[in-house]
């Protein structure tokens, strides 16, 4: 396995920057686009969103600094870019992002790529009803199965402040789907 800091340098080297950002993409295409979907729920739109963000990632290698891993930095484009592509399109539909998502989710059950059943579509309007931090730290924490550090360098926060966040997610989604 090739160390980071070597692969950071292949990316940036134009002798070997194609082969590298080609396994940068093998390595990370899956990861992301499950983590992309996770939160734009659609799979057009994490399409969509996958590509800005190694569109993203690739313009602004040369400005990685290595103060966290390459991992952390990724999924921070990629969580940005799909928040950012939510509240775009809610603002051109003239909704607000839960309505969005709520919309969204009422869509799933004809989306081809979602294979969930009632309770996966009752488990995304609950999840829909918790703030912007609650859903992003329990979809990465329940569905991604990411630890707490990696959460905490990707989202910018605390492991405490996440694991608190978690925990309010967790009770108000067992409220929501026991009273619904």
């Amino acid at each position: 396995m090739i160390d980071e800091k070597e692969f950071i340098k292949e990316l940036l080297s134009p002798e070997t920057q194609n082969t590298a950002f080609q396994k940068l993409l093998s390595d990370y295409q899956r990861p992301l686009y499950s983590h992309i979907r996770n939160i734009v729920l659609n799979h057009d739109d994490a399409d969509d969103v996958l590509q800005n963000t190694f569109v993203k990632v690739f313009q602004n290698l040369k400005n990685f600094k290595g103060e966290s891993k390459l991992f952390s930095w990724i999924y921070r484009i990629a969580t940005n870019e799909a928040l950012t592509f939510l509240s775009q399109k809610a603002k051109l539909s003239g909704i607000s992002s839960e309505d969005l998502q709520n919309k969204t989710i009422d869509n799933l059950k004809a989306d081809l790529y979602f294979d969930g059943d009632e309770i996966q579509i009752k488990l995304q309007k609950a999840i829909v009803t918790l703030p912007e931090k609650q859903q992003l730290v329990f979809k990465m924490k329940y569905f991604e199965e990411l630890k707490y550090e990696e959460i905490a360098e990707i989202l910018g926060t605390s492991v405490g402040a996440l694991k608190a966040s978690y925990h309010h997610a967790v009770k108000k989604i067992e409220l929501y789907v026991t009273s619904n």
